[in-house]
């Protein structure tokens, strides 16, 4: 799975860039927290709740 794509997808592509430098691949996309999320950049709990719902859905 491409993780730009499916951030594309969801509407957040523009945390793709931070995904990539920070590694994030789909193995470690499915352990993700929402601390991680922030770590990661993203500051709003709409996007930080919207990823961990699609996560979760992934699993």
């Amino acid at each position: 799975m491409d993780i730009g794509t499916w951030l594309c997808g969801l509407g957040l592509g523009q945390y793709e860039q931070a995904f990539r430098e920070n590694d994030i691949d789909a193995e470690v996309l499915m352990d993700l927290t929402a601390e991680d999320l922030i770590g990661l950049g993203v500051v709003s709990i709409g996007h930080r709740r919207k990823l961990l719902a699609a996560i979760a859905a992934l699993r």
